[in-house]
């Protein structure tokens, strides 16, 4: 096999539905879940993509994700609701919840969402987006249950990645401003990358257990050590972990979701910005604005400044174009699970 074959999105997305329907998950369910791990892909988040279906594999098997679960509302309170996953698959909970706070942030101006009972949801970016391309401003967090964050002056490992995403409208509905972070140097699931190409890390992304810098993919992905955003206490590290509990708190302490349970729990924000100004002001203010970003002299007039969000809007029109690229590492993992969940394997080249 080569090291890497090109998948049409639509495979893609038929590929994971079959193997979440050979789990009893609903035909609606599937299809929510697959969408945002396939647009994720042709964003070129790689990471959060069909790249964690080995993990949800793992999570289906040892009985902590339940296909088959509904999520139900459980408080709803003016513009604030609670969701329960009932341990279902993060991304069909989370896709409520931010439908929810989008509805009551065109009710109220304002809509909080949380959810509960969760497992991973994909990337935080795609809810975040989601609202943005309604037209309104959005903030999606969201804890990891597994630790991986090793805390400044620390030596163990105490907090997840624990993403950070915000999504601006623009007056290109299909280009908003979307940052999407970890609050570690870098997700895991980059570290997963590395490995399965059988690449060094750079320093400053992963720790040994002497905490220095580890730099080899396979020995940081089986330690499972991440250094906060900032890497070192000297360029910003406490900065990261004081970020990354601010979302354990949100997402976690706010909800009820906590880690002894084995629970994930989301966090969204919504705001309409008509409720603060006159939308046509706010849509002219945000165009000078990124226009002053776009503007600023480049170091190297072939690299210009770019706005968060464009290196995936980037990448979306091209791999819809010329497919997605999956390594060959990956393939076998997902011709695994396709073989453990009695599932149809479609991406054989």
């Amino acid at each position: 096999m080569p090291d890497m074959i090109t998948v049409p999105s639509d495979l893609l997305h038929r590929q994971i539905t079959e193997v979440f329907a050979s789990w009893g998950m609903s035909p609606e369910h599937a299809a929510t879940a697959a969408t945002v791990m396939v647009e994720t892909d042709l964003s070129g988040v790689d990471s959060h993509g069909i790249g964690m279906l080995p993990t949800y594999q793992k999570l289906f098997a040892e009985g902590r994700l339940e296909p088959k679960a509904v999520p139900a509302v459980v408080r709803d309170h003016g513009p604030a609701v609670l969701i329960d996953a009932n341990k279902g698959i993060g991304h069909v909970a989370s896709h409520q919840a931010m439908r929810a706070a989008m509805d009551k942030a065109k009710q109220h101006g304002i809509g909080v969402a949380g959810v509960t009972g969760s497992n991973h949801y994909g990337a935080a970016g795609w809810y975040a987006r989601m609202a943005a391309e309604e037209g309104l401003v959005a903030i999606s967090l969201t804890n990891v249950v597994n630790p991986f964050l090793v805390p400044v002056r620390g030596t163990e490992r105490a907090l997840g990645t624990n993403p950070i995403a915000f999504a601006a409208p623009t007056t290109d509905p299909e280009r908003p401003v979307l940052l999407d972070m970890a609050t570690t140097t870098v997700a895991y699931g980059k570290v997963n990358i590395a490995r399965r190409a059988d690449k060094p890390l750079p320093a400053g992304w992963a720790i040994n257990g002497e905490g220095g810098a580890e730099t080899d993919s396979h020995k940081a992905f089986e330690s499972r050590r991440l250094a906060p955003l900032g890497g070192t206490r000297e360029l910003g590290a406490h900065k990261g972990y004081g970020l990354a509990l601010m979302v354990e708190i949100l997402c976690a302490t706010l909800t009820g979701a906590r880690i002894s349970d084995l629970a994930t729990g989301h966090f969204f924000l919504v705001l309409d910005p008509s409720a603060f100004r006159d939308r046509a002001d706010f849509e002219a203010d945000m165009a000078e604005l990124l226009g002053r970003m776009r503007g600023n002299a480049p170091v190297d007039p072939a690299a210009p400044v770019l706005i968060p969000g464009d290196p995936e809007h980037e990448s979306v029109t091209r791999r819809r174009q010329e497919g997605i690229p999956v390594v060959s590492t990956l393939v076998e993992e997902v011709r695994t699970v396709c073989a453990a969940s009695g599932a149809s394997f479609l991406l054989a080249g």
